[in-house]
C-alpha cells in the first residue's frame, strides 16, 4: 500500500476526533479504507464517540410554523389553520456571514416561503443568493429542507435553539394521542429532547440490522481486547448495545428533563409518528 493521503487523515480526523498518528496508524492498519479505521479507532478506544461528522462550514437554520406564528400565514386559504412547519438549512463558509442579519433574514424569507408554497418556491431566490454570494465573497447554498404537514388529528411540535442571534439546532416532531391538551404540550417537551439529545431513530426496531450487525461487531471486539472471559461476553455486549439504543433511539433515551424516566414512559398511550433534526456548526 502507498503512503496514507492528507486528505483521508483530515476526513477520519473529523469524523472521529483521534489524534493524527492514531489516525495514520488506523488508516494504514486498514489499508486505507476510512469506515474500517474508523472501526479500528472505535474498537482501540481511539475515538471520540461524543464528535458527531458534519459538514465543513457554517450556516443557519431557520423555522416557520403556523402553530407558534400562526399570523405569518392568516388570509392564506391554502394553508390557514393547518398545522405545518418548515426547517430550512441556509449554508455559507464562516460564522461571520452566519451570523449577519442580512443572512439570517433571507433563511427566514425562505423558510417562509416554503411554509405557504413548498420547496418548488425556493427556486425564485437563486438571483438573490448569487448576488448575496457576490457581495459577501463566499459560498452560499440551501441545505436540508425539511416540511411537516400534520393532519389534525395530530399534534406538530417544533424548537429552534438559537445562539448568537442565529437559528443553529431545529426540530420537527408529529405526535399523536386521545388527550389533545397533554399531546400537545408532549410534542413541546420532545422538540426541545430531540434537539439536545440528538437520536436517530424513534425505536429499537427501527434500527437496521446491518447497522446493529456492525455495532454488536465492534462491542464485541472492545470487551475482548478488554479481557473479558468467553463465558460473560455475550452478557457484556448486550449490556453495551442497551447503552447504545440510550444514545441513538429516542423511545429508550432518559427524559433530559427527569432522566428518571425514558421517553417511551413519558409518552404513555401517545405515540411518536415521526421527528426531523437539521443542526448547523457553531
Amino acid at each position: 500500500m502507498g503512503a496514507v493521503s492528507v486528505q483521508d487523515i483530515q476526513a477520519l480526523r473529523k469524523i472521529t476526533g483521534a489524534g493524527i498518528l492514531d489516525v495514520r496508524k488506523a488508516l494504514n492498519a486498514s489499508n486505507g479504507d476510512i469506515e474500517k479505521a474508523r472501526q479500528w479507532l472505535r474498537v482501540n478506544g481511539l475515538s471520540n464517540m461524543k464528535l458527531q461528522a458534519k459538514e465543513g462550514g457554517q450556516g443557519v437554520v431557520a423555522l416557520a410554523d403556523t402553530i407558534k406564528n400562526p399570523t405569518n400565514v392568516a388570509g392564506d386559504s391554502a394553508i390557514d389553520g393547518a398545522k405545518v412547519a418548515v426547517l430550512l438549512e441556509l449554508k455559507c463558509d464562516t460564522d461571520f456571514v452566519a451570523k449577519s442579519d442580512q443572512f439570517v433574514l433571507l433563511s427566514t424569507k425562505m423558510a417562509g416561503d416554503v411554509l405557504l408554497g413548498g420547496t418548488e418556491v425556493l427556486s425564485k431566490y437563486e438571483a438573490e443568493i448569487q448576488e448575496l454570494q457576490l457581495a459577501v465573497k463566499e459560498n452560499i447554498s440551501v441545505g436540508r429542507v425539511v416540511r411537516f404537514d400534520v393532519p389534525p388529528e395530530n399534534e406538530l411540535g417544533t424548537y429552534l435553539h438559537i445562539q448568537t442571534g442565529r437559528g443553529i439546532n431545529g426540530v420537527l416532531v408529529e405526535v399523536q394521542g386521545e388527550d389533545r391538551t397533554r399531546t400537545a404540550e408532549l410534542a413541546h417537551d420532545l422538540a426541545v429532547h430531540i434537539a439536545f439529545a440528538r437520536p436517530e431513530y424513534i425505536s429499537t426496531e427501527e434500527v437496521p440490522q446491518e447497522i446493529l450487525d456492525a455495532e454488536r461487531k465492534t462491542f464485541e471486539e472492545i470487551s475482548r481486547r478488554e479481557g473479558k472471559p468467553p463465558a460473560v461476553l455475550e452478557k457484556v455486549t448486550d449490556g453495551r448495545i442497551k447503552d447504545w439504543y440510550k444514545e441513538k433511539c429516542l423511545l429508550a433515551q432518559p427524559w433530559v428533563k427527569d432522566e428518571k424516566q425514558t421517553i417511551q414512559q413519558l409518552l404513555g398511550q401517545a405515540k411518536v409518528l415521526r421527528f426531523a433534526q437539521v443542526e448547523v456548526n457553531v
